[in-house]
């Protein structure tokens, strides 16, 4: 696919093995991109991360950062240390994303608080701090992960699924307000990936992951985290621009029934 030699991207979410994130990274950077890696606090998770992505020969820098992007302002300083240490910021990938599976009721105001800071404030944020530099530059591309439980719902995903159908209506509010500026928004809604957490989840209880499988996923089986990333560069490199304000459900056909 697309040539992103002499671009930069961040990319949050950045540090798990097997994470959508760090997979997403190592997918820009194989097309040419100098990368900042950001995870919070998994300084290890992002060194690892970083090695790979540097081994790549057609890699630019990779750098990396450890932020807590629930903290107010945090965001923010990503895109700055970033903007600071390569002079630009083409692509940013908000990847990074808490899960959280409780009854409706259980939930306190803590839970909120932190599953909306992460997964709905800190792509805001982060956004609205890099939009004057790709305005500057004449453009960029914004790609927000959702998740396909933006559209249908699940038993105790409701704060999730809730944070995740946010961040699609922020792509199309994004789109409208700053496709003029020369900067496509947006995003992708994963269905089940196997992602580390999945496997160790799955391995737990091979009966029900089976059950899951057959009930929800007609192609028959999980997704890669190579098939969210394939998407992802995609949308940072095509030609088309049009493509502005969408939300493209990789989900193995979860949600078309």
């Amino acid at each position: 696919m697309g040539d992103l030699t002499g671009k930069v991207a961040v990319v949050t979410g950045a540090s798990t093995e097997r994470g959508i994130g760090s997979t997403i990274a190592l997918k820009l950077a194989g097309a040419g991109a100098s990368v900042y890696l950001v995870a919070e606090g998994t300084e290890a998770g992002l060194r690892r991360v970083q090695a790979t992505c540097s081994a790549l020969p057609e890699a630019g820098r990779i750098l990396y950062g450890a932020f807590d992007l629930s903290q107010r302002g945090v965001p923010e300083k990503m895109i700055e240390t970033a903007a600071a240490a390569f002079g630009r910021i083409d692509v940013l990938v908000n990847a990074a994303g808490i899960r959280a599976a409780l009854d409706f009721e259980q939930y306190t105001r803590d839970d909120f608080e932190k599953v909306v800071a992460v997964n709905l404030a800190a792509p805001f944020f982060a956004s609205q701090a890099v939009a004057p530099i790709m305005r500057r530059q004449g453009g960029g591309r914004i790609i927000h992960i959702a998740s396909q439980l933006a559209r249908v719902t699940y038993a105790k995903r409701a704060l999730y699924g809730l944070t995740k159908a946010a961040l699609v209506h922020l792509t199309k509010s994004m789109a409208y307000e700053l496709g003029r500026d020369g900067i496509t928004v947006n995003s992708i809604s994963p269905g089940p990936i196997r992602t580390q957490y999945i496997i160790d989840r799955d391995a737990a209880e091979p009966e029900a992951a089976a059950q899951r499988v057959k009930t929800y996923l007609p192609i028959g089986r999980l997704g890669e985290p190579g098939e969210i990333a394939d998407v992802a560069l995609f949308l940072a490199t095509t030609p088309a621009t049009y493509l502005q304000g969408e939300d493209i459900c990789v989900d193995g056909g979860y949600t078309v029934h």
